[in-house]
């Protein structure tokens, strides 16, 4: 089971099943609506995903025919994405998931379109907290 909440607490859901199909998408959309240089996606059942507390604050935006994204409207995190032409899952952007995710991204994808300045084999600092230059 799996625990996860919008940025401001205010959604809140549980997943009762697996995370499967997780990969990094570099795509322009993904680029975009997260705003970021790439988002982690997975898919989950719709049977096993539950909105706990929160589904008030649930809004929708329809950005192609069929296929729609829901979001927080208090702060705007994205909570979980639907396609009519597969009822049965929801795309998941795994950041919103709280608990520890056993299961792993299998590939990054539509690397042609990643953003310029992300390097997918670079090897950057790693720090705990801040870089040092940055207190």
């Amino acid at each position: 089971m799996y625990l996860g909440q919008c940025l401001c607490g205010t959604i809140n859901l549980k997943i009762s099943g697996a995370i499967s199909d997780i990969i990094h998408c570099h795509c322009s959309l993904c680029r975009k609506n997260s705003g970021l240089a790439f988002a982690t996606n997975g898919f989950i059942n719709t049977a096993d995903f539950e909105i706990t507390s929160g589904e008030d604050f649930l809004i929708t935006f329809a950005f192609k025919p069929g296929r729609s994204r829901h979001f927080c409207s208090k702060c705007g995190s994205p909570v979980f994405s639907s396609n009519e032409q597969d009822p049965t899952r929801l795309r998941l952007r795994l950041g919103i998931v709280d608990s520890d995710i056993i299961e792993r991204p299998s590939s990054h994808n539509f690397v042609t379109s990643k953003a310029n300045w992300e390097d997918l084999k670079v090897n950057l600092l790693e720090y705990d907290s801040f870089e040092p230059n940055r207190q």
